[in-house]
């Protein structure tokens, strides 16, 4: 529960008494193989889980087959909290990589918050704040090129990973494969392997091993027209004067 509490963090400020609330919630913990539905689209679950390690992916999937990712998260994130008042899921929640979940469950959050009742706002806080990515997602999708769409989800994810001690210099992990990416992006995976070269090209970033380091913040977040706004990070410091080393 520290990853969890490390999350609340870095959008809020946690009281002593909140905080060992935080860490107190009774959980279960399970390893998950990568690629592993963890709850899935129509499910009325009775828990929500916390990422301790690994990547998870939100998705829908339509008849087809086809696939768009509707968001990544990472270490400290507990991306189906909606789930305690949406009572069926209108989506699917997957394991992109290996992972180990912490399981909560529903009665044990209520008990929780009936007795912190200033975790009840700070958690409604972090679903706020998951609100905000989705919608600088539908900005990337409905209006910036797809050089910016890619640059702008880059500066997102490693901005995220260092409000949660994941980044090392510039660099961050990037578990993503390409397809992963090109489904949350909207492009085709020859479309998104065009505009990484460009991004190497230019001196941008630097790929490989599953990191990400970013060579040039300043051009990239001006690539991106990123701004960390929607981010809502407390403390928020640019990353443009830190030095790129190897995660």
């Amino acid at each position: 529960m520290e990853l969890l509490a490390r999350k609340l963090d870095s959008c809020a400020e946690l009281t002593d008494s909140d905080r060992a609330a935080v860490l107190g919630l009774s959980h279960t913990v399970r390893a998950l193989p990568a690629r592993h539905d963890i709850v899935r689209f129509g499910e009325r679950p009775g828990q929500c889980c916390l990422v301790l390690q690994g990547w998870v992916s939100r998705y829908a999937a339509l008849s087809e087959g086809e696939r768009q990712i509707l968001s990544f998260y990472i270490a400290g994130d507990m991306p189906d909290l909606q789930s305690l008042h949406l009572h069926r899921m209108d989506h699917h929640l997957a394991t992109l990589t290996a992972c180990t979940i912490a399981f909560v469950t529903h009665d044990e959050l209520h008990r929780v918050f009936r007795h912190h009742p200033n975790l009840i706002g700070i958690f409604w806080r972090d679903t706020l704040i998951d609100g905000a990515h989705y919608r600088e997602r539908i900005t990337s999708l409905g209006r910036r090129q797809a050089l910016g769409r890619v640059a702008h989800l880059f500066c997102e994810l490693y901005l995220r990973q260092r409000a949660m001690g994941l980044t090392s210099g510039l660099s961050c992990p990037l578990a993503p494969k390409q397809a992963e990416l090109a489904d949350a992006l909207g492009l085709t995976s020859v479309h998104l392997n065009r505009v990484l070269r460009t991004l190497r090209t230019r001196g941008l970033v630097t790929l490989g091993g599953g990191v990400l380091t970013i060579e040039d913040w300043d051009e990239l977040a001006a690539v991106a027209e990123f701004d960390p706004t929607f981010l809502h990070q407390t403390g928020y410091r640019t990353p443009a004067s830190e030095p790129a080393e190897t995660v």
